[in-house]
């Protein structure tokens, strides 16, 4: 017998292992059916090279929960250990067994999993008692028992043990007594061991049987010891793909593609990327990309691990370039992390960029639902969007797709402005927004359809890589003004005209919550409707950005601001116009004579109090007598617009047509129409 104490730094290591060393105490288990998967790939390497001329045997991991004992065993048929190799490989914490089993038998030896020579001790995270049964594959090898309680103090002795290699005895402590449950360790080895390359068993294969389940004779083999991505894709089938598709993602949809990643410089890398259908919806579940590292479960935590987009993507990536006692902060500080990312965003552009250039009609069918993914990689990732805006689609309302370049081509000749910018027309409601499209199609124009949810952002980033460019809503104003080229005509109103009939028809908008209007006028066709609403490109977006930040922000507490103009040249204004001058210009008039005087000797005395920097005088009394006068104005026009059906006719046409007319308004505007009729 032999006892003496752990080779650490300090006493304090066993409190700093179950507090810090990792962040959730159930990884125990992992380490520990990873250090005995390492044992048993040791052996077999040693026999591979004659190193070991026994029997291998059964070479498997067996996980056996006993509750009554209070204990979780953890055993392998492996190299094993003797004494001296407890002294070197338990008692001196972080020499790890791995790395100087790797110094030998690098070139073979890739299955071996621990790097840190911590992976042990995190059996105490759980434990009140640890104990080690283990013996070597040496020949006359004498079997060692090692145990110690969480102290700095171990025992170690000589036993009898009749088979090769280790079991690890964990006396389980009252505070994690979940561990001596067989369906939580069940669940555990799933989720950590499932693709481990060497079976591991944990109990029985249940069957029902008189109303319950039973055990059977057949050992529950957790894991599947050789996983999809560690073979070669030419021996694969898209079968097989979608096997393990759905063995990952249960439940799931088909994916549309895969990507099967395999490199092993400058770095080692395998693994499987599935392009679920994700669509308009945006309803998007992440942390599906699970990483592992030597087919050891790491984490599903992958955000800042991989690019954000990529997030998306569902699958696996394995790489033992990847730390296995890893927190998630780590790993967004590695640098071979940070490589893996960028080469894992490189190969999934070059896919695309394949699909797209070997077969584009597929790829424009596949583009509803990959647009999202796309977008999203172009938004995030500057790199990406590099190569992404080769094989990036707009497509119009006619379902047409064209890549940036051909749009741009499609597009310069006729939808170029007097400054030189192209303008890009865009919807987003084919339905909603059909007049306005058809407006601009009569004019020669082509209309892109942008009505995801990532579309705003998209249309600015756009704007700020592509040159002199201008992305433009079709409803954002009257075609003539969508894209200007000339200067725009006069209305071929007088002052006197445009004051009355501003008035007149800003008097009779329905009220609606949280919106305004301004009225204008534009001396458009005379078949063209009498008034159109048109809603501000820079307001809309800025409200449109804020609803999707939280609180809304500056912008998203401002109405909905929008215009009301009125086409000077159609029939129905034309009349409206002359017989609002005769009723209105004798009484309006006046008042705004008044009005231009008052306002004219206030200007005069704030430009004389500020050329010679004199004190301003009291000007409420004009003031005051000017808002008095306009308020006249006002009511002579409000009353006489209000007995005026077919002003409010055309206002209610104009709001109909953009979707505002509701409620109350809606139906006095159809009840106006019927009587209409029958005039």
């Amino acid at each position: 017998m032999a006892n003496g104490k752990i080779g650490v730094t300090t006493e304090n290591i066993f409190p700093i292992i179950k507090k810090f060393l990792y962040s959730d105490h159930e990884i125990f288990l992992r380490e520990l059916v990873s250090n005995a998967i390492d044992a048993t790939q040791k052996l077999k390497t040693l026999s591979s090279f004659g190193d070991f001329k026994g029997e291998l045997g059964e070479m498997n991991v067996k996980v056996t929960v006993d509750k009554e004992a209070g204990t979780l065993t953890i055993s392998d048929h492996g190299i094993g250990m003797d004494a001296d190799d407890v002294n070197k490989y338990i008692n001196q914490i972080a020499f790890s067994g791995a790395e100087e089993f790797l110094a030998k038998y690098k070139d073979t030896a890739n299955s071996i999993i621990g790097h840190f020579g911590l992976g042990f001790y995190s059996a105490f995270m759980v434990s009140k008692k640890v104990v080690i049964k283990s013996l070597s594959y040496k020949e006359g090898a004498k079997a060692v028992e090692w145990s110690c309680d969480g102290s700095p103090e171990y025992e170690m002795k000589e036993i009898d043990k009749e088979s090769r290699g280790t079991d690890v005895i964990l006396y389980i402590d009252d505070d994690n007594k979940e561990f001596l449950e067989q369906d939580r360790i069940d669940n555990l080895l799933k989720k950590y061991c499932r693709f481990l390359p060497v079976p591991v068993i944990s109990g029985k294969i249940k069957e029902w049987k008189d109303g319950k389940y039973v055990d059977t004779e057949k050992d529950n083999v957790v894991n599947s010891s050789e996983p999809l991505w560690t073979k070669k894709p030419s021996e694969l089938t898209d079968a097989d793909y979608l096997k393990f598709y759905h063995e990952l993602m249960p439940g799931n949809e088909d994916p549309m593609f895969w990507i099967h990643l395999n490199v092993d410089y400058p770095f080692t890398l395998t693994g499987i990327l599935y392009f679920p259908k994700i669509r308009n919806n945006f309803d998007v579940q992440k942390n599906r990309i699970q990483l592992y590292c030597n087919q050891v479960y790491v984490t599903d935590q992958v955000e800042g691990v991989v690019p954000e987009f990529m997030t998306l993507m569902q699958g696996v990536i394995d790489s033992p370039d990847i730390p296995l006692n890893v927190s998630r902060s780590y790993l967004q500080a590695d640098q071979q992390v940070k490589k893996i990312s960028s080469y894992i965003s490189k190969k999934v552009a070059e896919k695309l960029a394949k699909m797209f250039n070997d077969n584009r009609k597929e790829f424009e069918e596949k583009w509803p639902d990959i647009k999202i993914f796309i977008e999203y990689g172009m938004l995030t990732d500057e790199k990406f969007y590099e190569s992404a805006k080769n094989f990036f689609l707009l497509e119009d309302v006619n379902d047409t797709d064209y890549t940036l370049e051909e749009y741009r081509k499609l597009v310069e000749a006729a939808q170029t402005d007097k400054d030189g910018n192209i303008i890009y027309l865009y919807a987003t409601d084919k339905t909603a927004q059909y007049t306005y499209i058809k407006g601009a199609e009569d004019k020669g124009y082509n209309v892109l359809l942008m009505d995801d949810q990532l579309a705003p952002h998209i249309i600015g980033l756009l704007e700020q890589k592509l040159d002199k460019t201008r992305f433009v809503r079709v409803d954002s104003d009257i075609p003539e003004r969508l894209i200007v080229k000339t200067d725009t005509k006069d209305a071929g109103l007088t002052p006197l005209q445009t004051d009355i009939m501003s008035t007149l028809f800003r008097s009779q908008i329905p009220a609606i919550e949280k919106t305004t209007f301004i009225v204008s006028f534009a001396a458009l066709k005379e078949e063209d409707a009498p008034a159109t609403v048109t809603q501000n490109e820079f307001m809309r977006r800025m409200k449109e950005m804020a609803a999707m930040q939280p609180g809304g922000g500056f912008y998203g507490e401002m109405p909905d601001s929008y215009e009301l103009i009125i086409n000077t040249n159609q029939p129905a204004v034309k009349k409206i116009v002359e017989l609002a001058t005769s009723s209105l210009e004798s009484q309006v008039a006046p008042l705004r004579s008044d009005i231009e005087i008052l306002n004219n000797e206030i200007n005069a005395a704030r430009k004389e109090a500020t050329d010679q920097k004199k004190e301003l005088p009291d000007l409420s009394e004009k003031e005051n007598k000017v808002a008095e006068e306009r308020k006249k104005e006002e009511d002579i026009v409000s009353r006489y617009a209000s007995e005026q059906p077919v002003v409010k006719q055309i206002i209610d046409l104009a709001l109909l047509q953009s979707n505002l007319l509701q409620g109350e308004s809606l139906n006095a505007f159809i009840k106006r129409s019927i009587s209409l009729l029958k005039d």
